[in-house]
């Protein structure tokens, strides 16, 4: 949490979607124009809103960023949408329409991404552990290229690629060993951990997959993490990458044409994280020298580039509404107050519950995650009272919002917004307790319609088999059978 802002209703269009702002007359929120209030008369809380505009700006600013810098040292760029930050039909639609190709990990989201309506040979498909009947389905219907993960699926991809009588083209994916500066479980190009293959086996894993027919060697795939800042990590990834590409070209005989270089860009979850997060063109223009600073070192021609980011497009674009039912207030010692300084001056803490919690975002209980809170329905002057925004699940570990300020009235009924929650809120969602998924709503043009359902309590029974009672049972009240 950053110091007390200085207008408690204040909403930071660099952390909130572009178009949010409070309306003059009552100060309600108001997310493309639409008022938060009127969307959660309509479509209920908690709620997912996602503002579509803002999205396709963010997806058609980082792949012209990334084109227009990679043309500018002589390479072709492509930018993939990372399809776990959060993936619909209409998600699919918006991106390929902006120009981006689809990444996907799973059966499951490739059978979005083809409900879509997306050409299948825009599409890159993920994974540690593909089971052979999605390598086979991915085959089949002509996806443009499988990042290989393990060795045993070298195999197999080039069995399915044969008994299809295809080329497929594939990605190795290799653990450039560099460690990102980000959580531990975000961080995935160190050597200790599930993705990728070692990168001292490069050439000899290559040599392989030439040595099939049936297989295509695109290039290599490097992905060091997620919520990343700086761009040291990338320089440094991309050297030991390239640094490879000659020995590995000699060796199959051909230049190896391409480079993925993952995405993982960091975004703005809370006013304090601003001033370290760079513009995509700064990332983009860095990027590109690196590659092609690195490659005049290597003696190799700059390959073409590919990328793959989804935070950073879709992230900014979604709030979370949340409907306030119980508040309690909670006295605090000095180190009960987490030991940030923004908080020693506070003698309490409220803490405010709402209608979601960990089921509609994992983020804080996985990770840490931070999160910045606005009261959403009604401006207010009363003085500043420092919040812990919770759920409503089973755990003392369910929080939404570990540490802010809100004006000190907050009560029960009030509605809050909670910013940058569209990516891997949605994506990581859950069923614990036996809570609905809450819907996700789209926005653009002032109109708001639904692109993901919301579960009922319907739902969730139909999943369960519940046997038919048969009239021979036994009373357990009595022990006789009836």
């Amino acid at each position: 949490m950053s110091a007390v802002p200085s207008d408690l209703n204040a909403i930071d269009p660099r952390v909130f979607p572009a178009t949010a702002r409070r309306g003059r007359d009552c100060g309600i929120l108001k997310i493309g124009e639409i008022r938060a209030t009127d969307l959660v008369e309509r479509f209920g809380s908690p709620l997912y809103v996602v503002d579509e505009d803002v999205a396709r700006q963010r997806a058609r600013s980082t792949r012209e960023a990334l084109q227009r810098e990679f043309a500018r040292v002589g390479a072709e760029a492509t930018v993939y949408y990372a399809g776990k930050a959060f993936l619909c039909v209409e998600t699919a639609r918006w991106m390929a329409d902006e120009g981006l190709n689809l990444d996907v990990a799973s059966g499951g989201e490739l059978a979005v991404v083809l409900a879509a309506g997306v050409e299948p040979g825009r599409i890159g498909f993920h994974g540690n552990n593909k089971s052979e009947a999605e390598i086979a389905r991915a085959v089949d219907a002509g996806v443009g290229t499988i990042v290989l993960d393990s060795e045993q699926e070298i195999d197999r991809v080039a069995a399915a690629a044969a008994a299809a009588g295809v080329r497929q083209r594939v990605r190795l994916r290799v653990n450039s060993g560099v460690h990102a500066s980000t959580h531990d479980y975000l961080a995935t190009s160190h050597e200790d951990q599930k993705f990728g293959l070692p990168l001292e086996r490069t050439v000899e894993l290559g040599t392989r997959i030439a040595a099939h027919g049936s297989l295509e060697l695109l290039g290599l795939h490097c992905h060091i993490g997620s919520q990343i800042f700086a761009t040291d990590g990338f320089r440094e990834s991309a050297r030991r990458l390239l640094g490879v590409y000659r020995e590995l070209g000699e060796a199959v005989g051909a230049p190896i044409p391409e480079l993925n270089l993952g995405g993982g860009y960091g975004i703005a979850y809370t006013s304090a994280d601003v001033d370290q997060v760079p513009a995509i063109e700064g990332i983009a223009r860095e990027l590109a020298d690196i590659v092609a600073e690195t490659c005049v070192e290597a003696g190799i021609a700059i390959p073409r580039l590919a990328f793959e980011p989804g935070r950073l497009i879709i992230g900014p674009a979604g709030v979370t509404l949340y409907t306030v039912g119980t508040t309690k207030a909670v006295r605090l010692s000095g180190s009960d107050a987490g030991g940030d300084p923004a908080d020693l001056g506070y003698a309490e803490r409220l803490y405010v519950s709402v209608d979601g919690g960990m089921g509609d975002n994992p983020r804080p209980a996985l990770y840490g995650a931070d999160y910045q809170v606005r009261l959403a329905n009604r401006r207010s002057a009363a003085d500043p009272a420092l919040v812990r925004v919770v759920g409503r699940h089973c755990e003392s570990g369910d929080i939404v919002v570990n540490r802010d300020v809100l004006p000190g009235d907050v009560a029960p009924g009030d509605l809050l917004a909670v910013a940058a929650t569209g990516a891997y809120c949605w994506s990581l969602s859950s069923n614990y307790n036996y809570v609905p998924r809450p819907p996700v709503v789209a926005i653009r043009d002032g109109e708001a319609r639904t692109i993901v359902r919301g579960e009922t309590e319907d739902d969730l029974l139909a999943r369960s088999v519940i046997p038919e009672r048969s009239s021979n049972t036994t009373d357990h009240t009595n022990g006789e059978t009836k």
